[in-house]
C-alpha cells in the first residue's frame, strides 16, 4: 500500500476551518490530511460567475485525488453533510481497483461519511432532507444570484450547532459562507459508493440531519452495494468535527489504521 491520504469534503457553506480541531489531532498522529475548499461554498461571499454545481465539486475532489492518486497515494474521501454527494460522484474512474487494472498506482480506497446526505443514483442533494418539515430545517435566503445564506444566526445555531453553548454555536453560525444553491440540484449520476468500502460516522444528536434519515442512507447503500457499511455512532449534532473533534479524530485514526 502506497503512502495514506486523506480528503475532508465539506459540508454545505463549510470552510476549511470549521474541520481544523479534528484535523490538527489527526495530523499530531503523523497522518496526511486536510480540509477542501468546494467551489459551491462561498469565499465567504458568493464567487465570480456562474454559481457552482454538485458536478463542479465533484471534478474539484477529482483533480485533488488523481494528483494524490498519481503520486502513488491512496487516498480516503472524508466527507459532511452535503460534501457526500460530490464526493460519492468523485469517485468514477478514481478508485484503487480501477486503477491497477489501468496498470495505474494509487486511488480511492474508502468512503468515510460524516452525518452525510447520500441519494441514491438520479436523486440530489435536496432529496434527502426533502421529508424534513420546513420548520425543522435551517432557515436560509437566497440573493438574486443564486446564492444562499442564513438570515436567522440563533436559529441555524439552535439546529446545527446544537450541543454548542448558543453564543458559540452563534459564533460559528456567523462564519458559514454563502452556498450555491444549485449545487443541491445535480442529481447524483455515479454511485461511487458500489465501488470502495464505506464508512458513515453516525451522529445520533444532529437536528439538521436527523439519525433517522442517516439511517435511511445507510439502509440504502447496503442495499445496492449488498455490503455492509462500518458504522460508529457517536452522541453528537451536526458539526460534530467543531463540538466533538476528538472523537472525531479517533473516528478518523481508526479508518487510517485499518488501511495499514
Amino acid at each position: 500500500m502506497g503512502q495514506l491520504s486523506m480528503l475532508i469534503v465539506p459540508g454545505a457553506s463549510a470552510l476549511p476551518e470549521f474541520y481544523s480541531p479534528a484535523i490538527d489531532i489527526v495530523a499530531a498522529r503523523g497522518f496526511e490530511i486536510k480540509a477542501l475548499h468546494i467551489p459551491s461554498v462561498g469565499i465567504p461571499g458568493p464567487r465570480e460567475g456562474p454559481p457552482p454545481t454538485m458536478y463542479d465539486d465533484a471534478k474539484f475532489v477529482a483533480t485533488h485525488v488523481k494528483d494524490l492518486a498519481d503520486a502513488g497515494n491512496d487516498v480516503i474521501l472524508i466527507t459532511h453533510s452535503y460534501g457526500g454527494v460530490p464526493a460519492t460522484q468523485s469517485v468514477q474512474g478514481l478508485s484503487k481497483k480501477e486503477r491497477e487494472a489501468q496498470g495505474l498506482k494509487g486511488g480511492i480506497i474508502g468512503i468515510a461519511y460524516i452525518t452525510s446526505l447520500v441519494p441514491n443514483i438520479g436523486e440530489p442533494a435536496a432529496s434527502v432532507q426533502a421529508p424534513l418539515p420546513q420548520e425543522d430545517k435551517v432557515p436560509t435566503a437566497m440573493d438574486d444570484r443564486g446564492w444562499f445564506f442564513y438570515p436567522d444566526i440563533p436559529r441555524v445555531a439552535a439546529i446545527s450547532f446544537s450541543d454548542m453553548p448558543q453564543e458559540e454555536g452563534e459564533h460559528w453560525a456567523r462564519k458559514l459562507a454563502y452556498h450555491s444553491a444549485a449545487s443541491f440540484a445535480g442529481p447524483l449520476t455515479y454511485p461511487g459508493f458500489k465501488d470502495v468500502p464505506v464508512s458513515y460516522l453516525l451522529c445520533l444528536d444532529d437536528l439538521s440531519i436527523p439519525a433517522e434519515i442517516q439511517k435511511s442512507g445507510i439502509d440504502m447503500i447496503e442495499r445496492e452495494t449488498g455490503r455492509k457499511v462500518a458504522v460508529t455512532s457517536i452522541e453528537a449534532s451536526h458539526v460534530a468535527p467543531l463540538s466533538h473533534p476528538e472523537e472525531v479524530a479517533k473516528w478518523i485514526v481508526q479508518l487510517a489504521d485499518r488501511k495499514d
